[in-house]
């Protein structure tokens, strides 16, 4: 059986960024089908109240949050370069602007009656109508704003120039090989492109190329897995050696970790590792035994109780 299980939805950009890394990887994995929108009934016994997708699994430990999931995938391959931690400043700053601003501008930009069409014909009615509700109920909330419409086409046509330039004597956005910009930057476009079926990027034949190649990787060997045969990994697994912890006060008690961006639901458990990039939670559920949850500390907070 594959390492790796992908907790996911097929329309998912971040999902679809890592689906293009594990082809770029080569590495096999399984993956669970989740709706677009909680209530995710299957995945609650694994990662409690986290209500972003995607969700990764290796055994009995969770990781949720793509800083994370690309970190386990660049250390099951062998190729630093996937994660932050394995890339320079320039590569972190070009990160951390084209998964937040650029890709909630790329969200905005590819909205149309053609993706929600392609959106129905996957789905249902009534699941269109469910996602549609969420989504606009967690943009109330957030404290990120996306690009309005009007403006959110500008950011995207600068965001391709600069890709552009980039491309023109490399076949990769930082030298001959993908790093973790790659997929960064594949995953706002594929939306574009792929999902919504825009033409937007047309004009940009440098882009364009390189999305043919970055598509070209595929999504490597997967299988489909049902909810309860996850479930049952994790049950018959036991949580991975942690490292050696930080200190803190609140080792040992009951937390709650919560994105301080968008889809702010505090996940509930015990601190059980306080580490440079993320914290790890206990949690306990009759399906599954006990899981260590990993949330990353960036973009996140951690509280009492």
């Amino acid at each position: 059986m594959p390492d790796l299980i992908l907790h996911h939805y097929a329309m998912s950009p971040f999902a679809e960024k890592v689906r293009a890394m594990m082809g770029y990887t080569g590495l096999s994995w399984s993956g669970v089908l989740h709706p677009p929108q909680p209530p995710r009934k299957k995945l609650m016994p694994l990662a409690g109240e986290y209500r972003k997708i995607p969700v990764a699994q290796i055994g009995a430990d969770v990781f949720c949050d793509t800083r994370l999931i690309t970190r386990e995938i660049a250390r099951l391959s062998g190729q630093p370069r996937l994660a932050l931690a394995g890339c320079d400043e320039e590569v972190r700053a070009f990160v951390a602007k084209t998964d937040l601003e650029i890709f909630l501008a790329c969200v905005m930009s590819a909205g149309s009656p053609k993706l929600l069409f392609r959106f129905w014909r996957s789905t249902s009615t009534l699941t269109v109508i469910r996602f549609l509700r969420d989504r606009i109920q967690m943009g109330r909330t957030a404290t990120v704003r996306a690009a309005s419409p009007k403006r959110a086409p500008g950011v995207v046509k600068a965001h391709l120039e600069d890709l552009e330039s980039r491309l023109a004597n490399q076949p990769f956005l930082f030298g001959d090989t993908p790093c973790i910009a790659d997929f960064s930057a594949w995953h706002g476009l594929w939306f574009i492109r792929e999902a919504a079926g825009s033409n937007a990027i047309a004009p940009y034949a440098q882009v364009n190329a390189w999305m043919d190649r970055m598509k070209a990787f595929g999504h490597g060997p997967n299988q489909p897995m049902k909810g309860k045969a996850a479930w049952a990994v994790a049950r018959d697994a036991a949580p991975r050696e942690l490292p050696q912890s930080e200190d803190s006060p609140l080792l040992g008690k009951p937390v709650t970790v919560t994105p301080s961006d968008y889809g702010q639901v505090p996940v509930s458990g015990t601190l059980v590792a306080q580490l440079a990039d993320s914290w790890v939670l206990a949690r306990e559920h009759a399906a599954t035994g006990t899981v260590h949850v990993h949330l990353p500390r960036d973009g996140f907070t951690l509280a009492a109780g």
